[in-house]
C-alpha cells in the first residue's frame, strides 16, 4: 500500500454484477469507489457527524476512471484512498482498486470533492480543524 493509503473498501464481486460480456459492469465498479469515498472522508475528519450537524454535503466534481483489467463473479475486491491534494473548499483523492486475491491492480479514480453548503447549495470553506487533521492523516 502506497505511503499515506488508506484501505478504505472490501467486498466480492457477485453475479448480479456482472454485464452481458462477462465483467463487472463500469456501474458497479463507480458504486464501490463511491462507497470507499465515505470511509475515506471520514478518515480525514469529514464525518457523517459532522456532515449533518453543519448543514454541510460533499459534492463529487470531477471524476477519471481508468479500467486496466475485468474483474468476473466471485473476485474478492479492496480499495485503498489516498489524499492528492486539499484546499480550503476541495478534497482531490484517487481510489486504487484491486483484485485482493492476486494483488493486481483493476482500476484507478481520481476524484474531486467539493465542500458545500446543503441549504444555499454553494461550496463553502472546511473548518481547520478538518483541514488539519487531512493533512496530518495524509502524511502517516
Amino acid at each position: 500500500m502506497k505511503q499515506g493509503a488508506l484501505e478504505t473498501y472490501r467486498g466480492v464481486v457477485y453475479p448480479w454484477h456482472i454485464d452481458q460480456i462477462g465483467h463487472m459492469n463500469v456501474q458497479f465498479y463507480t458504486a464501490r469507489f463511491d462507497e470507499a469515498t465515505w470511509h475515506f472522508f471520514s478518515a480525514i475528519g469529514i464525518t457523517s457527524a459532522y456532515l449533518t450537524a453543519n448543514g454541510r454535503g460533499m459534492a463529487a466534481v470531477d471524476q477519471h476512471t481508468q479500467y486496466k483489467q475485468e474483474l468476473h463473479a466471485g473476485a474478492l475486491i479492496r480499495i485503498t484512498s489516498e489524499l492528492l491534494e486539499i484546499k480550503p473548499k476541495t478534497v482531490r483523492f484517487r481510489h486504487r482498486m484491486y483484485d485482493a486475491e492476486s494483488g493486481d491492480e483493476v482500476a484507478v479514480t481520481d476524484l474531486v470533492g467539493v465542500h458545500m453548503d446543503t441549504a444555499t447549495r454553494r461550496s463553502v470553506p472546511l473548518p481547520p480543524d478538518i483541514l488539519e487533521h487531512a493533512l496530518v492523516r495524509a502524511a502517516a
